[in-house]
């Protein structure tokens, strides 16, 4: 397969505006006339049904929430980057951008990242103009703090509560559309399927989550925005329903699936208290601005952190990193926190902690300033381990977070298949192999805001305006394989439960895919998850009827996905003979236990072709071409 990517040659800063103005027009008559689906309701959904339909397009918004405020945007605490170089300590546009390319191990398209770090200041902007509490300074200013990755403040912030105000911004763009009839929106409704006419994506079929009732919806494009898949992990800092269902599906009607095995672990999470827990919480990076990550220095060290003196601490990151210190990237500070557990340094109980201690900041700046910039996120700490973390360390361990896998696009956001677009993170495009903290908000109003609304027209303005009916058989055969999905599961009527073998498969992810990855253990791993999804599909239990409110249900349908997905991330990860970013192979590490690029045989993006059930998936490579930064050995020391 030739790819495409659509970015024009030509200097890297005027890629973006000449690319603009190459794309075809719809005229402002002619927008009404067609009907874009946009699917999921966070960042990037919310932003880009509100632009398009300001625009004049008549917009259809789906989400399986009773509100779109409930989308997962809002657990984006910390920030949100920007290069505006309030604090005048050397950012620009080119530094973020570059920031990006190193943070995500030069796995990312130069192009797709520098238009992300161009328009980052228009969207603070945007916000602004919206009503967006961003913290300020005695000045007037918008305040900034750092991010790990990063030696410049460009990171804009509303407390710990970021993600939450940036989407009460663009649900209030959205209501405005829905008030004016230009957005028609459905809740509480899930995408099941694609609809492919005539080679395009012409529509969707959805169920309704509280009645069961199957339909279909046609449009002139559809847009996914519906996240990432880090619940393949079971264990994640990512919401219960958070899932991989619409992407895989769109997948197996022809989208390539990009990079899946580029996950990102976390490296601030309450750790695991028990094997009751279906989820985990993340604590902001922002926290790493002020809190001093240590373990004891001895091995098998069990005394409570007050008691064990200055001397007897290991600052490990500040010791190792010196210039980035508690600011590097999340993979780095994640690996290095399992090195010195694994040697029988970590804290609490289960000994899979580290300390994240606040007491050198707040004697430094006083509780009152330490309170101002996380107390929700303090107040949240003690909520849920009943420890307060003005008076004691905080206790973390890394977890699964992102994902910076995704299916395929073009510089327009399109997939493989024509009139399919993706958005925010269920793409692959802007991170590489690792997301900077701060950059999720970021790509998901940059692809919304910014840059859908200019390039879809371009594809619309070559499709005839005609709408078509859901009566055509194309949907009524897609209706019926969503019908019979149901049945299929409701049929079963086996031993376990969806969220046993769900968790089942987490452990096995986490085991082998996870922070650390051999060839060995992902071989074993394949196997062990090819096994679970045959006894999935012969053993599952779900209870109650599709005609009704069904949790069973729903989680089962999408946790088969998840098996699927699952099998296509170990293979990827298999395949991809290097160490970059959260994909840590053990077999390539320097000897100080880097991550070891090979940057001849690896720098491509690894798009996947589905090519059935049960068959292997078949790889094609985009090459990635570095002009304007040198590939090197990712250093932060």
């Amino acid at each position: 397969m030739k790819f495409d990517s659509k970015i024009l040659e030509g200097p890297l800063a005027e890629k973006w505006t000449k690319h603009k103005f190459t794309q075809k027009l719809v005229n402002p008559a002619n927008k009404r006339k067609y009907d874009i689906i946009v699917v999921g309701t966070g960042l990037a959904g919310a932003s880009a049904a509100a632009s398009l339909a300001e625009l004049g397009y008549n917009v259809k918004a789906f989400t399986y929430h009773d509100s779109p405020r409930r989308a997962h945007s809002i657990a984006a605490q910390g920030g949100i980057n920007a290069a505006k170089n309030y604090q005048n300590d050397g950012d620009s546009v080119y530094r973020l951008f570059y920031d990006t390319i190193k943070g995500g191990d030069y796995r990312a398209r130069e192009g797709n990242v520098y238009r992300l770090a161009e328009v980052s200041v228009d969207i603070i902007d945007q916000c602004v103009a919206q009503g967006v509490p961003f913290a300020r300074e005695y000045g007037g200013l918008l305040a900034n703090r750092s991010f790990g990755g990063a030696q410049v403040s460009r990171t804009f912030y509303a407390r710990g509560q970021t993600g939450q105000q940036l989407l009460l911004g663009a649900y209030s763009a959205l209501s405005r559309q829905v008030a004016n009839g230009k957005v028609k929106m459905y809740t509480r409704t899930e995408v099941m399927d694609i609809v492919m006419v005539d080679g395009k994506a012409r529509g969707i079929v959805t169920r309704n989550l509280i009645t069961g009732k199957v339909e279909s919806h046609a449009g002139h494009a559809v847009l996914l925005c519906t996240g990432g898949y880090g619940n393949v992990f079971y264990l994640s800092t990512n919401a219960l329903n958070c899932n991989a269902s619409a992407t895989w599906r769109a997948h197996k009607k022809g989208a390539l699936f990009a990079n899946p095995c580029f996950t990102q672990i976390h490296p601030t999470c309450i750790p695991v208290s028990g094997e009751y827990q279906s989820k985990l919480t993340l604590m902001s990076e922002s926290l790493r601005n002020d809190g001093r990550v240590w373990v004891p220095k001895k091995a098998g060290d069990k005394r409570k952190p007050e008691d064990i003196p200055e001397a007897e601490r290991d600052y490990f990151l500040e010791r190792r990193y010196p210039s980035f210190g508690n600011l590097v990237p999340r993979d780095v500070a994640s690996r290095n926190a399992k090195y010195v557990c694994d040697e029988g340094r970590g804290v609490g109980e289960s000994g899979l902690a580290v300390y994240l201690d606040f007491a050198d900041a707040i004697k430094r700046d006083g509780m009152n300033t330490i309170s101002a910039k996380y107390g929700n996120l303090f107040d949240m700490y003690a909520m849920i381990t009943g420890e307060d973390p003005y008076k004691t360390p905080m206790r973390i361990y890394p977890a699964v977070h992102y994902t910076m896998g995704g299916l395929w696009v073009d510089y327009n956001l399109m997939t493989t298949v024509p009139g399919l677009y993706a958005m925010g993170e269920a793409n692959f495009s802007d991170h590489g192999a690792n997301r900077l903290g701060a950059s999720a908000l970021m790509q998901g109003l940059a692809d919304g805001y910014f840059v859908i609304p200019y390039t879809i027209g371009d594809y619309l303005a070559t499709m005839p305006a005609d709408k078509i009916t859901v009566d055509r058989p194309e949907f009524k055969e897609a209706e019926t394989g969503v019908v019979n999905l149901v049945k299929r599961l409701l049929s079963i009527n086996g031993q376990k439960t969806p969220g046993q073998i769900h968790k089942e498969l987490g452990k096995i992810m986490w085991d082998y895919c996870g922070m650390s990855r051999s060839a060995e253990g992902l071989k074993s791993a394949r196997e062990k998850v090819r096994a679970l999804k045959e006894e999935f599909w012969r053993n599952v239990k779900v209870v109650g009827t599709g005609d009704e409110l069904n949790l069973s249900l729903e989680k089962a349908s999408r946790v088969a996905d998840f098996l699927e997905l699952g099998e296509l991330m170990i293979v990827d990860a298999l395949n991809r003979n290097e160490s970059c970013g959260g994909h840590f192979r053990e077999e390539y590490q320097t000897e100080d236990g880097e991550a070891l690029r090979d940057d001849a045989n690896y720098a491509y993006v690894a798009a996947w072709e589905y090519k059935g059930p049960n068959q292997d998936a078949e790889l094609h490579k985009e090459e990635l071409i570095f002009e304007n930064v040198k590939l090197t050995q990712r250093s932060y020391k």
